[in-house]
């Protein structure tokens, strides 16, 4: 198999694209990803992010180097977890529109043929994409417009001849990244159905702004919907997780007895003894609202942590 020329090119472009996605929480802003990434002094663009298939212009050969998802549009829903085929090990990913000779799909196919790691961003909303990397073309098929995509490990898999961990190690990347965008769907709706604003204290600040589960996800009520949701500032989350801070199931925040009868600034005051006994603020839509029975569950356990 011939040694693909941008492979140094193409590590840079994946480390860089990793340092973002742990910087952002995973949800990289289009304005981080347009800043591209530097290689031997010069910067080179991720994508225009206005097509799904990039090669830049500074590499030497024929393949991409990115791959692009748009989000989904509102009432055109797309369920991320059919476009992953665990039980096939592989992600689907569609060609561009229009003809498959043109230079993108031709781009895409030589990524093929080089066994060239790429990167994908997934758009999850407007303007925020999760980053999987690297990815394989191991499966083109021009005449169904598809190819199918094989996740790899950064690092074992960046080196030439395409991957080398084993499978088992492949197929547990991409059931890993499966439920990165689970998650990361769950974030979306909730925060739209809570207006981005924190339910306890209305902060909109998208940065500190977060979405809990009521219910853990690995119990089996822990579904990751809406009803299984609360949009909450950052303190407001880690207080509900370490059981500082319940909400019951008619929607009243109680805060622990022992922080209500602390006196340390106003911080404390303001931030989370304000509000015990006030009511948190439901999603416009009655359907989105908390489920009664796991603010139910969720409660008991704020109040035998506090026993």
């Amino acid at each position: 198999m011939p040694v693909d020329p941008d492979l140094a090119l193409r590590q840079a472009a994946i480390t860089r694209a990793q340092e973002l996605s742990a910087a952002y929480d995973e949800l990289v802003p289009l304005s981080a990803l347009r800043a591209g990434f530097e290689f031997r002094g010069s910067r080179i663009s991720f994508g225009s992010f206005y097509k799904g298939i990039h090669r830049p212009k500074e590499m030497r050969g024929p393949a991409a180097l990115t791959l692009m998802t748009a989000s989904e549009k509102p009432g055109m829903a797309r369920p991320y977890e059919d476009e992953i085929d665990i039980d096939g090990g592989a992600i689907l990913y569609h060609y561009r529109a229009g003809a498959v000779e043109q230079p993108d799909n031709r781009a895409l196919e030589a990524a093929h043929n080089l066994q060239s790691p790429l990167i994908y961003f997934k758009g999850m909303a407007p303007g925020q994409y999760v980053v999987i990397a690297p990815v394989f073309v191991r499966i083109n098929d021009p005449a169904s417009r598809v190819v199918l995509l094989e996740t790899g490990l950064q690092g074992i898999d960046t080196q030439p001849g395409g991957p080398v961990s084993t499978p088992d190690m492949r197929n547990y990347a991409l059931r890993e990244v499966r439920v990165r965008l689970h998650q990361q769907r769950f974030r979306q709706e909730v925060l739209r159905a809570y207006g981005q604003r924190c339910t306890i204290c209305a902060l909109r600040e998208r940065e500190l702004v977060q979405a809990a589960h009521i219910v853990a996800d690995p119990s089996p009520e822990g579904i990751a919907a809406v009803v299984n949701g609360l949009a909450l500032c950052a303190i407001h989350h880690l207080a509900y997780d370490r059981n500082l801070l319940g909400i019951d199931p008619t929607g009243t925040v109680h805060i622990a007895r022992r922080l209500r009868d602390e006196h340390n600034g106003p911080m404390l005051r303001e931030g989370l003894q304000g509000f015990h006994g006030t009511a948190i603020r439901k999603p416009r839509l009655a359907a989105e609202h908390p489920d009664p029975d796991r603010l139910a569950v969720r409660f008991g356990q704020f109040e035998s942590a506090a026993a």
